[in-house]
């Protein structure tokens, strides 16, 4: 049975189905039109036959692969699940093109490489070419000489670097950490071979050891950077690809969580490293927030957030629903839109396996989002895939309005995104208004939580729990669904005793509130210390240069005593505006902002010039306004929340005309109004 591509993914679709589905849902599920479709079908039609199935269709219902004995349905599985498929997509053939070079020591012969992919040796070269600068950006160099063959020349932390590139941009959830497919995509096999997919199990086990020791307190997407990589380098050490030489150990405390977690690493996976892998993963330990280290506010948070507001915007004149006030919904949209535009913008096809269910049941909202994302989103195209998880997340922000009171006490457990989950929690508490979500958890952590925190776990994967303590459901809840959880509900998580856990939850109850009392009490320090020391300066010129400016700017800072020297911090703020332009979009205003050890307070002080600021262009700038936002190198989180809450502002046109003509007291007055009710929200 010879197979292209396309043909496996519409029999793997027809397979995993009990129902029919029609042409224009598998169109949706794989990426093509529906003639295409049809016309492939026709072709699977005679390769079906040949092991006794058919390809049922039925008028207004759609397509059905059928068998006269279920074994056979089987059988014919078990098949398919054996084949490779021949026909390759351009970007599938560079990246196992970049895969197996990365595997080898030696040299690579186009011949061998035009073999394994089924094409010719010009369209091997073709893509070749195209690789050479992306090789070139990660600092390797692609080697092609005539009789040698095609290699991959550089350090070994540069090529460890791109394969934990790669693995971000072309793996989702489900390749990580779903269950083993015995027959993936050969291009995703070879990628998830050469970033040890196989030491995932063990290199937790070594993480978690730790988690005491300051590893508990990454976020989900760090956590699973971090597993990402130091898998990589087990992987690369197993095959005799090491460190070339070692480097600067991190310092101090990190020093000694360092060498007790690569102690675990090492009786875990039976690896002995040499100094120069262990300064290595000493790094990778260390590396949180170090890659802009002086940064204060996330590097793209302000470009984003431009995109954010204009979305929300047409998507309130569209519904005519109240959206910008959801903070919810802004924090949603920032976390997934800059990795999704990033794999758009890099040629990555997005998946939404969820894509026909929600065109069909959310078609008004899906084409109102596709109107508002053309107009906003205008260098890229924007796949319906991408718009799918949009659906989610404004969904949920229109879903959240109708909030009902809870009282069985469940945690979320969803590795979609952030919209897929709130969209989940909306649903349930829409379906089930009794059910109280007390939070999300990652992957990694739900197996961790103790019975005692909660009632129930809902999932949208498989958890290594007793089948009584969590459901499996999907991110949409069908009607089919919410029944059969409010009978789980009733028959299994109510029916068990929970008095003699009563006492040990006052106690937590009465702890967890005590904390919370504390963390409100941070919020309200931060808040308040920063509304208090803002203040209005103006600034009368001319000033020569940027650097003369700030230079200005940061002796205010040291006479109201929030930094000890002038000059470090300027230029600290200067490299900062090297990296990225400082100015926020389709404004008259810079936001300078930095985090050093030179900086004794968090604080906030905006300048008014009587010309624009110098930013060495050779067109006027139009900037009169600038906000310096400085931070202390440790900056507890309420505070760093506080200051990123207040960055978000600076996109609404009402703090625009504030910070343009606002006194110092209307100002703060606005800051205030907003800040208390984030704090609400908290």
């Amino acid at each position: 049975m010879s197979l292209s591509h396309r043909h496996r993914q519409i029999l793997e679709l027809l397979l995993s189905r009990k129902d029919e589905i029609t042409a224009g849902d598998i169109a949706a599920e794989i990426g093509i039109s529906s003639r295409t479709v049809h016309r492939e079908l026709s072709e699977l039609e005679a390769i079906v036959a040949a092991s006794g199935l058919t390809l049922h269709k039925k008028s207004g219902k759609g397509i059905q692969l059928q068998a006269d004995d279920p074994a056979k349905l089987s059988l014919f599985k078990m098949k398919l699940q054996s084949l490779t498929a021949v026909e390759f997509s351009a970007q599938e053939r560079k990246l196992f093109i970049l895969c197996t070079l990365l595997e080898e020591e030696e040299p690579v012969k186009l011949f061998t490489l035009s073999h394994e992919l089924g094409v010719t040796i010009p369209t091997i070269t073709h893509d070749l070419d195209e690789l050479a600068p992306w090789v070139s950006r990660a600092g390797l160099v692609l080697v092609r000489r005539r009789g040698y063959g095609v290699g991959l020349s550089g350090s070994e932390k540069n090529k460890r670097t791109m394969i934990s590139h790669m693995a971000r941009i072309y793996l989702d959830e489900a390749d990580l950490f779903g269950k083993t497919d015995p027959s993936p995509a050969p291009v995703i096999a070879k990628l998830l071979e050469l970033i040890g997919k196989d030491h995932f199990t063990q290199v937790e086990a070594a993480l978690w050891q730790m988690e005491d020791e300051g590893l508990n307190e990454l976020s989900e997407n760090e956590y699973t950077n971090l597993l990402i990589d130091i898998s990589i380098a087990i992987a690369r050490i197993m095959k005799g690809k090491t460190m070339d030489a070692p480097a600067v150990h991190p310092a101090g405390r990190q020093s000694e969580l360092s060498a007790q977690t690569i102690r675990h690493l090492s009786q875990q996976t039976a690896t002995v490293f040499s100094d120069a892998e262990i300064s290595y993963i000493a790094g990778l330990l260390a590396q949180k927030n170090t890659e802009y280290p002086n940064q204060l506010l996330p590097l793209k948070e302000l470009n984003y957030m431009d995109i954010i507001w204009k979305l929300i915007q047409c998507m309130e004149d569209k519904t005519g629903i109240r959206l910008s006030t959801d903070r919810s919904l802004r924090e949603g949209l920032l976390d997934h839109l800059e990795p999704a535009l990033t794999r758009i913008r890099n040629g990555v096809p997005i998946r939404n396996p969820l894509l026909a269910q929600i065109k069909r049941d959310y078609e008004p909202l899906f084409e109102a989002i596709r109107q508002s994302v053309n107009a906003t989103i205008t260098d890229i195209t924007v796949p319906d895939e991408e718009i799918g998880f949009l659906v989610m997340h404004f969904g949920a922000s229109i879903e959240r309005q109708k909030q009902f009171h809870r009282n069985v006490r469940a945690i979320l457990v969803c590795t979609s995104g952030i919209g897929t989950s709130k969209m989940l929690a909306v649903r349930l508490t829409k379906e089930l208004p009794q059910i109280q979500i007390l939070g999300y958890a990652s992957w990694f952590e739900a197996a961790r939580i103790p019975e005692s925190e909660y009632d129930l776990i809902i999932s949208t994967i498989d958890l290594p729990l007793s089948e009584d303590r969590y459901m499996k459901l999907s991110p949409l809840l069908t009607k089919e669904e919410a029944e059969r959880l409010r009978s789980f509900i009733q028959n299994v998580t109510l029916q068990k005793d929970r008095q003699p856990k009563q006492q040990e939850e006052e106690a937590q109850e009465d702890e967890a509130k005590s904390d919370r009392l504390r963390r409100i009490q941070n919020y309200v320090n931060e808040i308040v210390r920063i509304i208090d020391h803002f203040a209005v300066h103006p600034l009368v010129g001319p000033f020569d240069s940027l650097q003369e400016t700030l230079r200005v700017v940061c002796e205010y800072a040291r006479q109201s005593d929030y930094i000890e020297e002038v000059e470090p911090i300027v230029q600290l703020l200067l490299a900062r505006e090297r990296q990225s332009s400082q100015v926020i979009p389709d404004t008259s205003l810079a936001l300078f902002h930095i985090r050093s050890e030179q900086v004794k307070v968090p604080s906030l002080t905006l300048f008014r010039l009587e010309e624009d600021l110098l930013l060495d262009r050779l067109e006027p700038s139009g900037v009169r306004q600038v906000l310096l936002m400085l931070g202390p190198r440790e900056l507890s989180k309420e505070s760093l929340e506080v200051l990123s809450e207040i960055s978000s502002y600076l996109l609404i046109p009402a703090m625009i005309d504030l910070l343009k003509a606002g006194s110092e007291h209307e100002i703060k007055h606005f800051l205030s109004q907003e800040l208390a009710a984030f704090l609400e929200s908290k």
